[in-house]
């Protein structure tokens, strides 16, 4: 009789151990299934969305790139005309009975002249295509700090994924160590198992309080995180996370390679550095010719009729030693934007080598995890369930068959995160989703 209260407590044990192992061994995380219209917060896609239109970074990046394609025009365009007024002998020599004056028409002879400056053949259009692919290089900036701050939400909504699962999975181990300090409070009661048992239940109960009081703070963390880049308030409330994004089965190195070579906008930046050191280079080039004018000129002489004159203007290009060096340092300039898109494709390929390697890693990990630790960890609780009940083992082997069991499902919650977060490196780099 006085075993029977132990028995129902050990049956509560059991139920909650059950409905552990079911999730564990189910592998039936929160976030299989969604809501069709989440809340903002719950999915990535609703995060990048918000961004897109609410970041105040890629609204900067997107008129700066409204403001660099609105110097193409000018770039080509013609020189303003200029207009000018002489006036020829305005102290009135030639005509004794006036004196000296600044009017029009009160002096010897004035001058209405209008001069249009043209550029060589060529140079304009040049100049139009600097301006061209600066404007281009500026909106590849813009994509480069829109996949930046896509990264960054992704990475924040990976760690916020992180935080909530560890919630998840430390309340659900403290529902199972309530049961457990139950049974040996029953147990110790009735003289079946000494003090330490009790002391040590309590002990891992408020261990486990104390991890959850961390996640919290990590989950707040990065809620403020997350509400920064979408320029919302820090402790705007957000939805929980639903579902980490899916990665493909097989990621070639070579593939994502050669997207990085033709769709990165890092790569792509400075390759429009290149085409404009080559039309640079080319403008520099024909400033060894001359630059004209052409004029229209009225002349209206004092008690005389009005004549017309037609000028043409020519400049003459004597600083050649000065010219030569403008070309030596367009030679260098084309070199060296050639030299950062070698630079740009090198590093990224450094990054993404890492990035990869890191990638498989952590799947491989988390697959070993799932399919091979938790289930022996699983194994391993329940004999010593078993164990403890009928009294072949202690407490301690109990409780840490109960330790192995949380560190193997928080270390498949790291490794799934970690898997996310260089998922989102890998996309970053190549810049697309893969």
């Amino acid at each position: 009789m006085m075993l029977s209260t132990p028995s129902a407590l050990t049956a509560r044990l059991a139920a909650a151990g059950c409905v552990l192992l079911a999730l564990v061994l189910a592998n039936a995380p929160a976030y299989a299934q969604g809501p069709l219209a989440p809340p903002l917060g719950a999915s990535l896609s609703g995060l990048l969305s918000y961004a897109r239109e609410h970041n105040p970074e890629l609204g900067v990046r997107k008129f700066e790139a409204q403001a660099a394609r609105e110097r193409v025009e000018p770039a080509a365009a013609l020189p303003d005309p200029r207009f000018e007024l002489e006036l020829m002998d305005f102290t009135n020599t030639m005509n004794p009975d006036r004196s000296p004056s600044l009017l029009p028409g009160q002096v010897g002879n004035t001058r209405y002249r209008v001069v249009q400056p043209l550029p060589f053949w060529g140079k304009r259009e040049l100049r139009g295509e600097v301006a061209e692919a600066l404007a281009e290089q500026v909106e590849t900036m813009q994509e480069g700090t829109a996949l930046e701050v896509e990264n960054r939400i992704k990475t924040a909504y990976a760690r916020q994924f992180q935080a909530s699962g560890q919630i998840r999975i430390l309340r659900e181990t403290l529902s199972l160590l309530d049961a457990i300090e139950q049974l040996v409070l029953t147990r110790y009661g009735v003289g079946l198992v000494p003090q330490q048992d009790a002391l040590r239940a309590q002990s891992e109960l408020t261990s486990v309080k104390i991890d959850l009081v961390e996640a919290e703070r990590r989950r707040r963390d990065n809620a403020a995180k997350l509400n920064a880049l979408l320029a919302r308030d820090g402790d705007a409330p957000l939805a929980e996370p639903v579902r980490l994004p899916s990665a493909p089965d097989r990621i070639s190195y070579k593939s994502l390679l050669e997207q990085i070579r033709t769709r990165s906008p890092e790569v792509a930046r400075e390759r429009f550095g290149v085409v404009a050191a080559e039309k640079g280079r080319e403008l520099t080039w024909l400033n060894r010719y001359p630059d004209f004018a052409v004029g229209l000129t009225n002349n209206r002489p004092y008690n005389a009729s009005d004549n017309w004159e037609v000028m043409v203007g020519v400049t003459i290009p004597l600083q050649q030693s000065s010219r030569r060096a403008q070309e030596r340092e367009a030679e260098r300039r084309l070199e060296a934007a050639q030299t950062r898109v070698v630079a740009a494709e090198t590093r990224l390929a450094g990054r993404l080598g890492e990035a990869l390697a890191a990638f498989e890693a952590s799947r491989d990990k988390a697959r070993l995890l799932k399919d091979t630790l938790l289930p022996q960890a699983s194994a391993t609780f329940e004999a010593a369930q078993s164990g403890y009940e009928s009294g072949r083992v202690n407490f301690n082997t109990l409780i840490d068959a109960e330790r192995q069991i949380l560190r193997a499902r928080l270390a498949l919650l790291d490794a799934d995160v970690e898997t996310a977060v260089r998922l989102a490196e890998l996309e970053f780099l190549v810049g697309a989703p893969l």
